[in-house]
């Protein structure tokens, strides 16, 4: 027996992550949020090829197909290849059959010319027809102009800002920043440590939340639509809902699986047409959101996107999965080298 249901949505990816995975400890160990963005984020997305980004993100829509995700919302920040980033992304992704949602995360980390360059990137994918939102790290890393001029864009070219809020303590001040500036069609990231209501949807990522010890950002209780994404690690959302549950669950002993499944089901507001996605598990309860909590170990044995079966008997139809796991691996080795 075996459940089919709709493609998943991954409503917040940093695809680039996937080249992490067993990376050189950072030069001292951090201990605060802070500097965990400092001694390995900010150190990793510097670091970044076209051909890193290129394997990393291919590997990344792989292994989100072989966990019966289809679509996948991406955030991402490669700051000495920034011009062309987005496309190489939509262009990998695509390569394996992934729907995209793209962003690049402008910030005023590099420079005024780092933000200028940045901004370029959003507008020019936009503009040449590709989807997605205009991306901005954080409020704490960007200057005021550098946020109304990301909004104002945003608002030009009819999209959303894809945005990290109150991630952590240092961007405890988003709110009162982003207050006059976010609209109903933002996505708002993380939240956890936002101490006001903004308009837009927010992803919350629980895993990742747990792993930065940022502390717990309580989606339920806020007015927002709430959507689930895994902040880079992976695209398993059927684990993601798991996690999810049991943190929702610690902090209300009341809350059931259908608060979480709803989540998931919202990610579909970005990806429609992943709804008419199929993919058929490893079990014949996968639809229902009270037996996949309590469940692990959940697999996508087949999926189809548009009539074409992109995933069959577990592994990818378009790309072999062995080059492209070896490709990777390479540019892993490329980028540790660099750090």
């Amino acid at each position: 027996m075996s459940a089919v249901t709709p493609g998943m949505v991954c409503s917040h990816h940093h695809l680039y992550s996937a080249l992490a995975r067993g990376m050189p400890a950072p030069p001292r160990q951090p201990t605060k949020f802070r500097e965990i963005l400092e001694q390995v984020w900010w150190r990793l997305d510097v670091a970044l090829d076209e051909e890193m980004i290129r394997w990393s993100a291919m590997l990344g829509a792989a292994e989100a197909l072989m966990c019966g995700t289809t679509a996948i919302v991406d955030h991402h920040e490669s700051p000495t290849c920034i011009d062309g980033s987005l496309s190489v992304i939509a262009d990998a992704c695509a390569a394996v059959g992934v729907r995209t949602n793209l962003s690049y995360g402008v910030t005023d980390r590099h420079g005024p010319e780092g933000a200028r360059r940045g901004l370029a990137e959003n507008e020019r994918f936009l503009r040449s027809g590709g989807r997605g939102m205009v991306g901005v790290h954080a409020a704490f890393t960007c200057g005021d102009d550098t946020l109304h001029a990301a909004a104002g864009l945003a608002s030009d070219l009819g999209v959303g800002v894809h945005i990290h809020v109150a991630e952590g303590p240092d961007d405890i001040a988003a709110g009162e920043r982003l207050q006059t500036l976010a609209r109903d069609d933002w996505h708002l990231v993380h939240c956890v440590y936002l101490d006001r209501d903004l308009p837009g949807t927010i992803a919350h990522n629980p895993r990742s939340n747990m792993n930065n010890a940022v502390g717990y950002a309580a989606p339920a209780t806020r007015p927002n639509r709430i959507v689930l994404g895994t902040d880079g690690i992976g695209a398993d959302m059927l684990e993601e809902a798991r996690l999810a549950y049991v943190r929702l669950r610690e902090s209300d002993v009341l809350a059931t699986p259908d608060v979480v499944w709803t989540w998931l089901d919202n990610g579909y507001a970005l990806f429609p047409e992943a709804r008419a996605d199929r993919v058929t598990w490893n079990y014949d309860h996968a639809d229902s959101g009270w037996h996949v909590v309590f469940t692990p170990g959940i697999r996508a044995l087949q999926v189809e996107v548009g009539g074409e079966v992109l995933l069959r008997d577990g592994l990818p139809t378009r790309v072999d999965l062995a080059e492209v796991r070896a490709k990777a691996a390479e540019q892993a080795q490329r980028l540790f080298a660099r750090l």
